[in-house]
């Protein structure tokens, strides 16, 4: 060994110090890194295994565009599925699922039911699938269990209750929507006849103080002040011959006549009475083109056109005076001509008195009348408003039903398209899978954690080893434990045949056992992988 420099500082441990850590410590690192690795490669092969079944079932879209039929149903489909998954997952149906199929015989036996349920639920795995958008396209359902037969039939039975779950709470929500429009359409519907009612009683309470009665009323008080004015003229008329008759007879009287009792009176007031049959003829015409001929107001104005031309023929039965006579004349000659001249007077001045009071009662009642419809039309503006509170609230409550009866046939009919099976739903693309290698455990990573188990068994009892050993076996370690001394001079190691021959004995058995450890975890880790 040559000398050591004074002033060369002590080397840092290197990979060949390492290295020669390891030869000189094969078997206790070979031999703990075989036993690590073969424990848990003994622990893939001894644990039950467990095969996984799993199957796709694809979300397919309503079958009816969504313009024709709009859904009734929520289109957050995971709030959907996490709801089913709830359900199937619920202890009741976990169980029954237990007891149809004989799941863990064993553990029931030893088990309360609870556990079994909690140990199921984490047998089975439900796993989204999303597309581009985010939205959900499908979902895996899984289930692990120690037969692949029994695996795949319980994911078929999952597989099951989640379409016809799926199905069923879509129909029900649809229903519930349906039935609580229903509901609320019925209530609208009674609102609205109340609303009805009212306004049909305020009409009727009302009548002819309406908004939409304001014309007629119009025309019909147009008419009757015509017909007040036709009537008040005759009533003038008919007051001016009252007063010429009166002085006919009083002209009678006083000449004390009555001696010719062969003659009749002279014909007295036609000129009138045709002025008057003039003008009521003119005033039924204009009533006829406005109203009916069985409204009242005509049948009246007949009435009087009859009396009249009743009146009219009767004086024109009587003879003609002389032309161009004096009135004192003549009412001096119809004096002379006996009692049956006056007692014609008397009767023209009696049928004339009855006509002014009939027409005095027709002027009354028609001022009624009038007064009737100017106080319609001074109570119209209160109707209209009250009409239009009545009716303002009727309208909303009409807009609000109709809105409520669309809502409720398009529910009706998205609930008709449910029942249908046309609307939202689950199909199956690939049918639950016969698992043919367990998906627990996977061996050939049981291999891998083996490695580094056994690595770190084995490096950790080197470590140990050389931690406990006092002895040098480098330069470096020589340096560390001669410091601050000075080397002055070194020997070589000297070996005897002996000692050299047991050196290369024990290194070979070094390399052969890790030769042969490498060979067995080769071999096993390709059991594994083949065999997993």
């Amino acid at each position: 060994m040559p000398p050591l420099p004074e002033n060369k500082q002590p080397e840092t441990p290197g990979l060949r110090h390492y290295f020669d850590i390891l030869r000189r410590r094969q078997l206790l690192f070979v031999v703990p890194f075989f036993l690590g690795w073969l424990a848990m490669w003994g622990a893939s092969w001894v644990l039950p295994p467990q095969f996984k079944s799993g199957t796709l079932i694809l979300v397919e879209q309503p079958a009816m565009p969504k313009e024709y039929v709009v859904p009734n149903v929520s289109e957050n489909l995971q709030e959907r599925l996490q709801s089913i998954t709830q359900q199937i997952l619920s202890r009741s149906r976990l169980l029954h699922i237990v007891e149809e199929l004989n799941l863990y015989p064993k553990e029931r036996v030893r088990v309360s039911p609870d556990e079994i349920v909690d140990r199921m639920r984490k047998n089975i795995d439900v796993e989204l699938v999303r597309g581009a958008d985010n939205r959900i396209t499908a979902f895996n359902i899984s289930y692990s269990a120690n037969d692949p037969h029994i695996a795949q039939e319980v994911t078929s039975k999952l597989t099951n209750l989640f379409i016809n779950e799926n199905l069923e709470v879509r129909q029900q929500l649809s229903e519930g929507n349906t039935k609580f429009l229903e509901g609320q359409l019925e209530t609208a519907r009674q609102g609205l006849e109340a609303q009805e009612e009212q306004i049909r009683q305020f009409k009727a309470q009302h009548v002819g103080q309406l908004p939409d009665q304001l014309g007629s009323n119009l025309q019909i008080l147009g008419g009757m002040q015509q017909q007040l004015h036709a009537e008040t003229q005759a009533l003038n008329t008919t007051k001016q011959q009252r007063v010429y008759l009166e002085t006919l007879l009083g002209q009678y009287r006083a000449v004390g006549g009555g001696k010719n009792k062969d003659s009749d009176i002279p014909l007295v007031g036609v000129a009138a009475i045709d002025d008057r049959l003039e003008k009521l003829k003119a005033q039924l015409a204009e009533m006829s083109s406005t109203y009916g001929d069985k409204y009242p107001e005509v049948l009246i104005v007949k009435d009087q056109i009859a009396r009249a031309e009743a009146e009219r023929a009767k004086i024109l039965e009587s003879p003609k005076p002389v032309a161009n006579k004096p009135a004192e004349t003549a009412g001096y000659e119809a004096a002379t001509k006996g009692p049956s001249s006056m007692a014609q007077l008397q009767g023209q001045l009696q049928a004339n008195q009855i006509e002014i009071q009939s027409r005095e009662q027709a002027i009354a009642s028609l001022n009624a009348k009038i007064d009737e419809y100017q106080a319609r039309l001074n109570q119209e503006p209160i109707r209209e408003q009250q009409l239009s509170d009545l009716t303002r609230g009727y309208d909303q409550s009409k807009a609000s039903y109709d809105s409520l009866l669309k809502k409720k046939n398009d529910s009706a009919m998205a609930t008709s398209m449910e029942l249908l099976q046309q609307g939202e739903r689950f199909r199956i693309m690939d049918p639950p899978s016969l698992p043919l290698k367990p998906s627990f455990p996977n061996r050939f990573k049981f291999c891998g954690m083996g490695l580094l188990v056994g690595l770190v068994l084995g490096a950790g009892l080197v470590s140990v080893a050389e931690m406990i050993d006092d002895r040098v076996y480098t330069e470096v370690e020589l340096r560390k434990l001669l410091s601050p001394m000075t080397v002055l001079s070194e020997l070589p190691l000297v070996y005897d045949d002996a000692d050299e021959q047991s050196r290369q004995r024990k290194e070979r058995l070094g390399w052969a056992a890790a030769a042969l450890v490498l060979v067995a975890i080769v071999a096993g880790s390709a059991v594994s992988y083949l065999k997993g």
